[in-house]
């Protein structure tokens, strides 16, 4: 089952983690681990798409959808992350509904979309021969919008509106950032910004994805109806590796 028709099709409750170490002996291990997702990040970070297609080939044989964060919410950005074998994008600063029609239409080839064809890595990918590539996956690639400044909370409503979302992620830091109290979490603005998104989302029956570095954050995602929480790979190892150094203090 694609990442979209579980998102879609199933009530499950789904984890994601956002890679930003450029290495498929990680992306490999964290798919191995059960991840149901892994958000390769193109936007921030030391990740080129060589090491991306790495990545996303290290995930098959896993039931672990390989997705791609585009630097840019351009057709050839979203184009070129497709034909390495990403099976949804994570869509940066999407503002209005017309930046998520152009969104939607880039994931899917003529005369449903914009997309250009040329999938020469991704039909390996998906186990089909080139030309059959098109009708195999067209329509399967997840649409995954990050909701981070004031434009997007203004019109979340009519981004709502456009058919194609499979996920919305309220990104908290740059949705912080944007509203100018960055990583005030707890502040009334950010929290008030927050449930304008979910509200929208919730009422238009589109997934919602959240940050979660516990379970007791997670369990209070989940609690208010999201689909899905996501780590940071760096964070979580950086964690780990200063829970170790308290080990060793006297």
């Amino acid at each position: 089952m694609y990442f979209k028709d579980k998102l879609r099709k199933t009530k499950d409750r789904l984890s994601s983690h956002i890679v930003t170490i450029p290495s498929a002996t990680v992306t490999q291990a964290m798919a191995a681990a059960g991840a149901d997702s892994l958000m390769i990040d193109l936007e921030h970070g030391a990740i080129d798409y060589g090491a991306a297609h790495s990545m996303i080939a290290a995930t098959k044989g896993y039931d672990c959808a390989p997705l791609v964060r585009v630097a840019k919410a351009d057709d050839w950005h979203v184009k070129r992350a497709l034909d390495i074998g990403a099976e949804g994008i994570v869509f940066p600063l999407i503002n209005t509904a017309i930046d998520v029609q152009k969104a939607v239409s880039s994931l899917r080839y003529p005369p449903n979309g914009t997309r250009g064809f040329g999938p020469f890595i991704a039909h390996s990918h998906e186990n089909v021969s080139l030309l059959d590539y098109a009708a195999k996956i067209d329509g399967t690639r997840a649409c995954c919008i990050l909701a981070e400044t004031t434009e997007v909370v203004e019109n979340i409503d009519e981004i709502c509106a456009v058919p194609g979302i499979d996920l919305i992620i309220p990104a908290q830091f740059d949705l912080s950032t944007s509203l100018g109290i960055n990583g005030q979490f707890d502040n009334p603005i950010f929290q008030n910004a927050v449930a304008k998104i979910e509200n929208a989302a919730l009422a238009a029956n589109i997934p919602l994805g959240g940050v979660a570095m516990t379970k007791q954050q997670a369990d209070a995602l989940f609690a208010k109806g999201y689909r899905l929480v996501a780590g940071f790979d760096l964070l979580m190892l950086k964690a780990k590796t200063a829970e170790v150094q308290s080990w060793c203090e006297t």
